[in-house]
């Protein structure tokens, strides 16, 4: 069979660095857990324990910044409320469908540090019009992502301290292990839903302390153990 022609050039496949390989992982698609932490789901007003949700992000959201550099976000368009979210980022490398919690670590590749970076007026809007939320969610640059560390020499990433600091000022600060979904339970209903692929992200949920960020601010997110992500509004 000859080859396929294209009507224009493919993009790129979306990949990030692993560290201490010269192999990056690409990246096939961007889950993220909504409300995931308690005292983040009572400051945006609600409470308890409720079932998982979900929203995805394109792979071309992501912002690649890779260890001990500065990445670059564009303040985006239609926004005056754009708000940081720091996350656990967890990196599939073996699909499966209906994964259990009790085997969902041997699906899990790596963890990373990322931002869910969300423009809160127009997602608001949209909870009020019961609308999706993908104005809100899943626009240019707004999944920055710092490089994979593999499970083995990423330690206790999933009890880790998490924070972040927007110009060196303490705005989030907490630990994974307040998850309210852990990631094992996560992927556990993440994959009833979706057949999960090596490339898959999890974004894990955030801590209380969203706040709005402005063109101009540095961003510095952590999770113990892992490199830390630095982020310059445009």
């Amino acid at each position: 069979m000859a080859s396929a022609e294209f009507v224009f050039t493919p993009p790129a496949t979306v990949s990030i660095p692993v560290v201490g390989q010269p192999a990056r992982f690409p990246v096939h698609r961007i889950y993220c857990v909504g409300r995931n932490y308690e005292d983040h789901a009572k400051e945006m007003g609600f409470t308890g324990r409720e079932p998982p949700f979900f929203f995805m992000k394109p792979a071309d959201a992501l912002v690649v910044v890779d260890a001990g550099q500065t990445g670059t976000m564009a303040y985006p368009t239609l926004t005056k409320n754009l708000h940081h979210e720091i996350e656990l980022v967890v990196a599939i490398g073996t699909g499966g469908k209906n994964i259990s919690a009790a085997d969902a670590h041997k699906h899990i590749y790596g963890y990373a540090v990322g931002l869910d970076m969300t423009r809160r007026d127009l997602q608001n809007d949209m909870k009020k019009q019961g609308r999706p939320w993908d104005i809100g969610k899943g626009f240019e640059q707004s999944a920055p992502i710092g490089p994979i560390v593999p499970v083995a020499a990423a330690g206790d990433a999933e009890n880790a301290e998490i924070s972040l600091q927007v110009n060196g000022t303490d705005r989030q600060r907490s630990t994974v292990s307040k998850l309210i979904w852990n990631v094992a339970e996560t992927i556990e209903h993440l994959s009833a839903a979706w057949e999960l692929q090596p490339g898959d992200l999890i974004y894990s949920g955030t801590p209380e302390g969203v706040a709005a960020v402005v063109a101009g601010d540095t961003l510095v997110g952590e999770v113990a153990g892992l490199p830390k992500l630095t982020v310059k509004i445009a």
